[in-house]
């Protein structure tokens, strides 16, 4: 059994939550020169221009890549070897959140009630995941999500009878839907299966897989390589002004579901698809 104070993990994430806001990963970076590469639209090549200058800047300057620095979604994979000592799990997350934004000097932009609006004032509470895996770590992500794209996100209780081209559709029409909206080019994450709220969890996972990263199932790799290039063939294009390159990405995660039902959740994120992972 190996202990790890939870103090540990309030230091980890408040630094994940600052470096998560001002350094893009590396994959999300290389799809988008690719995609600049691909362009033969003058605009185009100008918004993708001043996407790949803006993140430059923010690396360069460790300043925020937008000035949405989202809500923070904190993954846990927690070993079942191990022991957190020292105080409550959910306080220490909150707590690292809470001087990440502060000492990060970020944008706090959570409300206390859904509808009486009052701002939180220190971005939390922290959307927190908590996953009880084999060995002895703690490997924690930090993913921003910020809400312009969030919005744009659905999902749908299919029956089985609709089959594999009601899900291909329903992605479609998703990200068809959410036009320039979510600040594309866009990551497109998918789940399919589990119940309604696990399915919406898998589409959220989806996007901290890094993009160069293939679902291990071939059958699943190839409806993700099929989905991509029918999204770039909508015209969406950079920022909504047209173009060969509405999404840089689109992962899809699946689990086992009930045989009366076929979920499928689309969890649409902008070209600032922020995670930072680390291990304890």
């Amino acid at each position: 059994m190996r202990e790890i104070p939870v103090s540990q993990l309030t230091e980890t994430i408040e630094r994940l939550c600052v470096e998560a806001n001002e350094h893009l990963p590396g994959d999300v970076q290389c799809a988008l020169r690719d995609c600049r590469a691909c362009e033969d639209g003058e605009l185009a090549k100008s918004v993708l221009d001043d996407i790949i200058e803006n993140f430059e800047i923010a690396d360069a300057q460790e300043v925020p890549i937008c000035q949405d620095t989202g809500m923070a979604c904190v993954f846990l994979e927690i070993g079942q070897d191990v022991h957190l000592t020292g105080g409550d799990l959910t306080d220490a997350v909150n707590e690292g959140v809470r001087r990440g934004y502060a000492n990060g000097y970020l944008r706090k932009s959570v409300v206390k009630d859904p509808v009486r609006r009052q701002n939180t004032g220190d971005n939390t509470p922290a959307m927190l995941y908590t996953e009880i895996v084999p060995g002895e770590t703690v490997r924690i992500t930090v993913g921003p999500k910020g809400f312009g794209s969030e919005n744009m996100s659905m999902i749908r209780m299919f029956k089985p009878s609709a089959g594999l081209q009601g899900i291909k559709d329903f992605i479609l029409e998703v990200v068809e839907t959410a036009g320039p909206n979510p600040c594309p080019p866009m990551v497109v994450g998918v789940g399919i299966g589990g119940t309604f709220d696990k399915c919406a969890l898998l589409a959220k996972k989806a996007l901290m897989r890094p993009l160069d990263v293939r679902n291990p199932d071939p059958f699943y790799a190839d409806l993700e390589m099929e989905l991509l290039e029918k999204i770039n063939t909508l015209g969406i294009g950079p920022q909504g002004f047209g173009g060969r390159t509405t999404a840089i990405g689109l992962n899809i995660e699946t689990m086992p579901t009930h045989i009366a039902g076929m979920p499928c959740a689309v969890n649409i994120s902008c070209h600032v698809t922020r995670h930072k992972t680390e291990v304890l």
